[in-house]
């Protein structure tokens, strides 16, 4: 488990962190645990989070979880009751938790696919937020809340990837409303827009017939000419989670070494 620069600023607080056992929610948990978090993880990776919890006890650090399904209409509620009943309460929330979506052309994608998809994107973020914020504002906690979202959800558009830029570009507006709602109580809500990060998720099998570039184009588009990394991701959730940003709420944060900047007039000409 990597140790923080910044001290220990999540001491004595609780982060909860939805799609705990994914690439991006490992690398956030840790990230909390390394700064004094007392860790709450749900995933419906049964294996991965019990060992997850099972290394950042090992580690030093508290980690209960919470084994769910969130596109399930209870579980989210479900798993914040189990949170409350470890803990008290929860201070943080980092919601993670979703799918990359299969890639296909908008006449030719099933309604099944679509479902899915906003099922697990964005559904799943209402659900967790609306329990999230429910647990905070019952036990008085200004506390704070980060979404994930993508950089699909702003400029950065594939072909097929309709269902997935949708759920994340809906995410987006259901965060500005929830951190809108939540000011009066002193809870701030924000999200994360991460471009291309090095993961199962991030980096899909190739597709017939539509474009997927590999990871080594995929770098030459970048202009920082690096791929994401998980903790990239998982360092600004921690920034957005903690007092340094007490001052931003309804925010969204790119984080794609300028992969948005990118445009047909100064893309490179390899892949």
């Amino acid at each position: 488990m990597p140790t923080s620069s910044y001290g220990m600023r999540f001491s004595e607080r609780v982060a909860f962190v939805t799609g705990a056992a994914g690439a991006i929610g490992r690398a956030t948990a840790e990230r909390f645990a390394a700064e004094g978090a007392s860790l709450f993880l749900v995933d419906r990776d049964a294996a991965a989070l019990t060992a997850l919890a099972e290394t950042l006890r090992d580690a030093g650090g508290a980690a209960e979880y919470f084994v769910a399904d969130l596109t399930a209409d209870s579980a989210a509620e479900d798993a914040v009751e189990a949170a409350q009943r470890a803990y008290g309460r929860i201070d943080v929330a980092a919601l993670i938790a979703g799918m990359a979506a299969p890639r296909r052309v908008l006449w030719e994608m099933p309604i099944a696919d679509w479902d899915l998809v906003i099922a697990t994107n964005l559904r799943t973020m209402f659900l967790t937020l609306r329990a999230a914020l429910a647990n905070m504002v019952a036990n008085g906690v200004a506390g704070s809340i980060v979404t994930m979202s993508s950089s699909h959800a702003l400029w950065d558009v594939h072909d097929g990837g309709a269902a997935y830029s949708a759920s994340k570009g809906a995410v987006l507006s259901l965060t500005r409303v929830a951190a809108f709602d939540a000011a009066k109580h002193g809870i701030r809500v924000n999200a994360v827009a991460p471009g291309v990060i090095e993961t199962p998720l991030g980096l899909p099998k190739k597709v017939p017939g539509l474009v997927m570039l590999s990871p080594e184009q995929r770098t030459a588009r970048i202009p920082l000419k690096r791929l994401g990394q998980p903790h990239d991701v998982a360092a600004f959730i921690a920034f957005l989670a903690s007092d340094e940003a007490a001052h931003v709420t309804g925010s969204v944060h790119l984080i794609d070494a300028g992969q948005t900047l990118q445009s047909w007039a100064n893309s490179p000409e390899e892949g």
